[in-house]
């Protein structure tokens, strides 16, 4: 959605400031780590005027993604009034080991953005080479639990085609 400019989310904003019964806004989003300039004044004076709360996810997979202007750019989120959470992708090779995942837990929450869920990877052509199965995932998740404190660790979770929600992995 920050893909949108401004103008654009808040013309969308109008339109659902009719919808009955709508407490929050949700925005998944990369942006603020991949282009974190686009975390700017108007995008933040557009949020903190919201009648809602909002929350921002933040997808980051690996805590070198997490660097001073992303944290920045999270502040300027937090600043606005938002919540800001991270949702990671279990990536093999990549994220794969407790002290990875400790450490992209660690450096998400230092840089504002509270561990949500770590995702295993959707089954989608040419990725299989990312998949951790489901085994290794609890395992990391049990002990992450060991060394992390419970508001750091994020929950595991699935998505399945026509579930009406991310299925937990226990």
């Amino acid at each position: 959605p920050l893909m949108l400019s401004t103008d654009r989310l808040r013309r969308l904003g109008d339109v659902l400031s009719d919808a009955p019964g709508l407490k929050r806004l949700r925005i998944h989003t990369r942006m603020p780590v991949t282009l974190p300039a686009r975390v700017d004044e108007s995008l933040c004076d557009w949020l903190a005027a919201l009648p809602w709360a909002s929350v921002v996810v933040v997808h980051a997979n690996h805590a070198q993604e997490f660097d001073a202007e992303v944290a920045g750019s999270l502040a300027r989120l937090r600043d606005a009034g938002s919540w800001v959470l991270n949702q990671a992708v279990l990536l093999a090779g990549v994220n794969d080991d407790a002290d990875a995942l400790a450490d992209l837990m660690e450096t998400g929450f230092e840089a504002g953005a509270l561990p949500y869920y770590l995702h295993l990877l959707d089954r989608v052509h040419g990725s299989a080479h990312f998949e951790v199965d489901e085994a290794t995932a609890s395992r990391l998740v049990e002990t992450l639990r060991r060394r992390l404190p419970g508001y750091l660790v994020p929950r595991l979770v699935r998505e399945r085609a026509g579930a009406p929600y991310k299925l937990p992995v226990l």
